[in-house]
């Protein structure tokens, strides 16, 4: 027998950062030019890869996969925004708001999958060598990409669901400038202990075993550069990872961030604050990272921009 969903209420109200009139052109023009910072990057760092030879490696594969998921994670919260701010409203339906609580879970735990993925591949790189090309070859690389996704489209389907579950029986206001899923549990009027429980249990599984995972690759890479006897060996070895670790660090120091905020009283606005860093600058901040600490996308850009290449 399924659940009925017995609620009362067809749209909810995402309040965002600010009921002031005045600051709604400035939000507008900030989040339009980080959205178009972040879309337009990314998409430049996909074309490089897809048009150059040199990089048709496991490691780039990874990070166009990372580049078009970010793509998608700002794509699913910043047009709303923009179009309530526009439309001058803060409406946006119960169907709406369980979609973008699907698609934000399904693109956040894929950049973890992603990121995870991509310090194995740097382990298999810098621990073994001679056996990389063997171990990281395009039917492993393809089906890592494809687990990750049909495990976080299952995961973001089963947490959509269980949200159906529940009811909402007063016009729900939502100090966010999304339908966060924490946010909608709290403010729902049934029972939710079995959502709290599904929640944490898959936050637990597939934000913390990606994250052992790419702790245990770093424990080995780092073990691994310092057996290197030269200072250049070892700093050429580092700067292969060295981008894929600042990514990470911000990926996680936000989301760490925006569950130290959530987790303090009256912090409904921080919270939404610092959800901006995950959702919105660390994806636009990604393509500046690779771009700028990489030699081979630098000179796939160059190409493509029509800058001659020294």
């Amino acid at each position: 027998m399924e659940p009925e969903n017995d609620t009362q209420i067809s749209e909810f109200f995402l309040l965002g950062f600010s009921e002031k009139p005045e600051l709604q052109p400035l939000i507008f023009g900030l989040f339009l030019s980080m959205y178009l910072i972040t879309a337009f990057g990314n998409m430049l760092i996909i074309l490089a890869i897809s048009t150059d030879p040199n990089l048709h490696t496991p490691m780039y594969f990874f990070l166009s996969n990372l580049s078009f998921v970010d793509i998608c994670f700002t794509s699913t919260t910043i047009p709303k925004m923009l179009m309530n701010i526009q439309k001058e409203s803060k409406v946006i339906t119960y169907a709406g708001c369980i979609s973008q609580i699907y698609f934000l879970i399904l693109f956040a735990v894929l950049d973890v999958f992603l990121l995870s993925v991509m310090a194995y591949d740097r382990f298999v790189a810098i621990c073994h060598p001679l056996h990389y090309r063997i171990i990281m070859n395009p039917l492993l690389c393809g089906l890592l990409v494809l687990v990750s996704w049909v495990m976080c489209i299952l995961n973001s389907l089963l947490q959509s669901l269980m949200m159906l579950r529940l009811s909402f029986c007063t016009h729900l206001r939502i100090p966010h400038f999304f339908c966060e899923l924490n946010e909608m549990i709290q403010r729902a009027c049934s029972d939710t202990f079995l959502n709290n429980v599904v929640m944490y249990f898959a936050a637990v599984l597939l934000g913390g075993g990606p994250f052992a995972g790419i702790l245990y690759s770093y424990s080995k890479i780092v073990s691994s550069i310092c057996r290197i006897s030269s200072a250049q060996g070892k700093y050429k070895a580092f700067s292969t990872c060295a981008s894929h670790l600042s990514v990470v660090c911000l990926f996680y120091c936000t989301m760490l961030g925006v569950y130290l905020s959530s987790a303090a009283p009256q912090s409904s606005h921080s919270s939404a604050v610092a959800s901006v860093m995950y959702t919105v600058v660390t994806p636009m901040l990604n393509p500046f990272i690779y771009s700028l600490r990489n030699r081979d996308i630098k000179r796939a850009l160059k190409r493509i921009i029509g800058i001659p290449v020294m």
